[in-house]
């Protein structure tokens, strides 16, 4: 086994290596964990630890880490056709057939497919090829997108512009003009008084009133996240697409569904727009179309946006040089095997996921769990200071104490990856994860909350 000099590696990565969404000097004083190697839902650390990876990486890791055949793939392709770019009229045979596998599992509208380095680059060109369609069909202040607060669409200019978080907002100057946001749905924080089913329309109405603000003429597309992921784990009730669709279908504006978390079987369908109850015309993907072993992004081109662009608008004057990387779509083109062999769409559907929904239900026993709910292989719960009659009654911490933070040093001190949004603990665990593992999970989490209840007890936040 591997021997690693953790403080030598942690020494290089202060002086050298700026991290995503990070305090460097902070960073730096603390050190970072370096992770060496995974196998199946298993991480292991620098120090030997063994750790459960709750979060898939970043929701992305669905057919689990060590599989060769995907190494396999990458490495054949790399020997015999590393690149060659899409321009000048020029195409590969792995990006060739992973649109075509795309267009097979996608739902029926859609035949056509952009590929991108990135969620973040897909989400740009979401942007682009949205008032590009308008532009062709000759509504040229047709410009404006809606999207929602507290989503969350990347990180480029236009992506943290779509998003709506606050602190990326507050740095950069952003967003850019022409996009404008909502309230999310999030009901235990508008929807106090008020059964899910119709805080789910009231929440959907808010859609309207922003394009009759905006006037139905400007505005291009809406753009969500079918689940919000990076945001908490925002569930929406049963009733927000279906009427949200309703309204974009009434004036006649694009729908494009972010996806690159909720794609490729994290819901227990192919897309969530399936299961969710949305007909979407553009769909965003990334991180599940690989599980995240080689970068690799796109849209899912609808038939409406695809036949007008392809038969009335010339060329499309956007692009990447990693477009349809042969590499990446033979990385994909393997992931996609794998799901449909071993079934694990149908796992997710059948299994595990209504499982994993009953026992990490049972957390909203423990007294620190206010809310606690899931769907398919996605799930979170909030932390209370104490419970109250209704889940809108209960009384939340202090958010400078950042109790989440304290919960999830917990749980990485424990082997257990469980990600803190706020006071809201998060997971996405690998899709292969099996019911004994999930009960594994669930004692992890359990213990980890016991230590944290009894951390917060000692240092008087009770």
């Amino acid at each position: 086994m591997t021997s690693y000099d953790t403080a030598a590696i942690q020494k290089l990565d202060a002086a050298h290596y700026m991290h995503p969404f990070t305090d460097h000097k902070a960073l730096g004083e603390k050190g970072v964990r370096v992770m060496v190697r995974g196998e199946g839902i298993y991480l292991w650390d620098s120090e030997g630890k063994k750790i459960i990876d709750g979060m898939s990486g970043l929701w992305c890791v669905n057919v689990g880490y060590g599989r060769t055949s995907i190494s396999r793939a990458v490495y054949q392709q790399m020997e015999t056709l590393p690149f060659y770019n899409s321009f000048f009229n020029t195409t590969n045979v792995p990006a060739v057939q992973l649109a075509a596998k795309l267009a097979q599992i996608s739902p029926p509208q859609f035949n056509h497919v952009y590929f991108t380095g990135s969620g973040s680059e897909a989400n740009d060109t979401n942007v682009r090829m949205a008032r590009r369609y308008w532009d062709v069909l000759g509504y040229k202040d047709r410009h404006t997108i809606i999207s929602r607060r507290n989503a969350y669409h990347g990180s480029t200019m236009a992506g943290a512009s779509l998003g709506g978080m606050e602190d990326m907002h507050a740095q950069g100057g952003l967003p850019i003009p022409g996009i404008v946001h909502i309230d999310q749905p999030n009901y235990l924080q508008f929807g106090q008084g008020m059964t899910e089913q119709a805080f789910g329309l009231q929440a959907a109405s808010w859609l309207e009133q922003k394009i009759l603000e905006t006037g139905a003429d400007k505005v291009a597309a809406f753009i969500g996240e079918p689940i919000q992921g990076a945001g908490g784990v925002i569930i929406p009730p049963s009733t927000y697409w279906p009427e949200i669709q309703r309204i974009c279908d009434k004036y006649g504006i694009l729908l494009i569904a972010d996806e690159v978390i909720c794609g490729f079987g994290r819901l227990g369908r192919w897309f969530a727009s399936e299961l969710l109850g949305m007909k979407p015309d553009l769909i965003t993907f990334a991180k599940g179309v690989t599980s995240g072993y080689v970068p690799l992004g796109g849209v899912l081109v609808g038939d409406r946006v695809a036949d007008v662009l392809i038969e009335q608008g010339g060329e499309f004057n956007h692009g990447f040089t990693y477009s349809g990387h042969p590499v990446a779509c033979a990385a994909a083109l393997e992931n996609i095997r794998i799901i449909e062999d071993e079934k694990l769409i149908e796992r997710v559907t059948q299994e595990t996921g209504p499982y994993l929904n009953r026992r990490f239900a049972e957390l909203a026993d423990h007294p620190l769990v206010g809310y606690a709910n899931s769907c398919g292989f996605v799930a979170g719960l909030n932390l209370v200071r104490r419970k109250g009659a209704s889940v809108h009654e209960n009384e939340t911490f202090d958010p400078s104490l950042a109790v989440g933070m304290v919960c999830r040093g917990h749980m990485f001190n424990n082997g257990m990856i469980m990600r803190a949004v706020g006071d809201r603990m998060i997971i996405a665990p690998p899709l292969i994860m099996t019911t004994a593992q999930i009960d594994e999970m669930l004692a992890l989490i359990r213990h980890c909350l016991d230590l944290t209840y009894a951390d917060v007890k000692e240092r008087g936040w009770l």
